[in-house]
């Protein structure tokens, strides 16, 4: 009796020690940190162009919102719709999305939007620092900053307006670097389709989609 006490004694601790090795040493199974591009900001980058285009910017597959105010941004747009303009009413932009790497906070980016009055917004100065895209009315960035303007025509009393999204990146960021100007542009542009969605823009707002290309040189 004691012998058969002694053997189920010993398999117990036996599987005890393997349960223990099996366990200790293996891979955590805790969920990633931050948001995937599929959920955030509403899920503006979801589509894969975009995703590669903020992951390549953050330099990572997850992130953190950082004081995104989608629905006050777009409401503040349609309020300017049904407004009264003067040549001094100056809408000040909202926060549409703001973003940081989970991993690296000074990692950020914020895409902006707000009502503007009628173009054209790319003087003959800054079109030597900047890359066109075909875009909506036009679109253009630096390696830090770039804006894509699309027209949007809302029910009555409401009146057409200019949509300007306006995306920062971060700063640091060689000006020689194209690669980085088209994923700014990308991701400025997946906003405004967004945002003109959520508008109920009447029309066609002329936002590509996906990448959106280059524009030809103006000789």
């Amino acid at each position: 009796m004691r012998s058969a006490l002694a053997r189920i004694g010993t398999a117990v601790t036996v599987a005890a020690l393997l349960a223990g090795c099996s366990g200790g040493g293996g891979e955590s199974t805790a969920e990633p940190e931050g948001l995937t591009a599929a959920e955030a900001c509403g899920g503006f980058a979801k589509d894969a162009p975009v995703s590669a285009a903020l992951k390549g910017v953050l330099g990572g597959d997850r992130v953190e919102d950082n004081l995104s105010k989608p629905e006050k941004a777009v409401e503040r747009v349609r309020e300017d719709a049904a407004a009264p303009w003067a040549d001094s009413y100056r809408p000040q932009p909202v926060t549409y999305c703001g973003l940081q790497s989970a991993e690296e906070a000074s990692q950020n980016l914020k895409i902006e939007v707000n009502a503007v009055g009628k173009g054209p917004y790319l003087g003959p100065e800054l079109a030597k620092k900047v890359t066109s895209y075909t875009s909506g009315l036009e679109a253009f960035t630096s390696s830090t900053v770039g804006h894509v303007y699309f027209s949007c025509r809302l029910k009555a009393p409401a009146h057409e307006i200019v949509v300007e999204t306006t995306v920062w990146g971060p700063a640091g960021v060689p000006d020689t670097d194209l690669e980085q100007r088209t994923r700014l542009i990308t991701l400025a542009n997946a906003a405004a389709r967004q945002v003109s969605a959520k508008l109920g823009c009447q029309g066609e707002d002329g936002l590509a989609t996906g990448v959106p290309a280059r524009a030809a040189a103006v000789s």
